[in-house]
């Protein structure tokens, strides 16, 4: 080993600041209320794709109640990942989380629609909707919780207010994008 080698690892590691530690943590918050909020604003082009019925309100309806089935998968959630986050720790965690939101996003994103594959197109993006409402229970307290273990003395409720904020950011982002794609769309351009 050359002494400069040996040098490098005697020093102890800089660990990264809590500035960076807060902005990983919600990131992943963001991420993940961002993909869940995304299937509720897109829901009138998703229900032509994966719900087509004759009447346009009953395939909104469906789609809509694919979008609760998610909801509805958050308690479940976080009373089942809660305890296991328990057992591997805050950090795992909270990247299993998001493992799990990522599988459900990239089964929704790249479902072929129903006139490819039918009635398991829709079944498809509800088993997506699902996993993400599962990983959605847990990650909100679980970044909560997470914020409040790291944050320096007296400043708890500063740190944990971060992730409300970064919900609030993702919605915001979903809905301004919506509104891009919208207007940059030539449809919406003829009309």
């Amino acid at each position: 080993m050359t002494e400069t080698a040996h040098m490098d690892a005697s020093l102890p590691r800089k660990s990264p600041s809590k500035a960076a530690t807060v902005f990983r943590v919600t990131s992943g918050n963001f991420l993940e209320m961002f993909d869940f909020f995304l299937f509720g604003f897109y829901a009138t082009h998703l229900a032509a794709a994966f719900f087509p019925v004759h009447d346009p309100f009953a395939s909104l309806m469906l789609t809509f109640g694919t979008f609760g089935a998610g909801f509805l998968m958050r308690p479940l959630g976080a009373i089942i990942l809660g305890a296991y986050v328990d057992k591997i720790g805050r950090r795992k965690g909270l990247i299993l989380t998001l493992a799990i939101m990522s599988c459900g996003t990239i089964l929704v994103a790249f479902v072929p629609g129903y006139a490819t594959i039918g009635l398991l197109a829709p079944l498809l993006v509800l088993i997506g909707r699902l996993l993400q409402g599962f990983s959605a229970g847990v990650e909100l307290g679980g970044v909560s919780v997470y914020l409040s273990e790291m944050a320096t003395p007296g400043h708890k409720g500063f740190y944990v207010s971060f992730q409300s904020a970064s919900q609030q950011v993702a919605i915001i982002v979903a809905a301004a994008l919506g509104f891009a794609l919208t207007g940059a769309s030539p449809s919406s351009s003829a009309a």
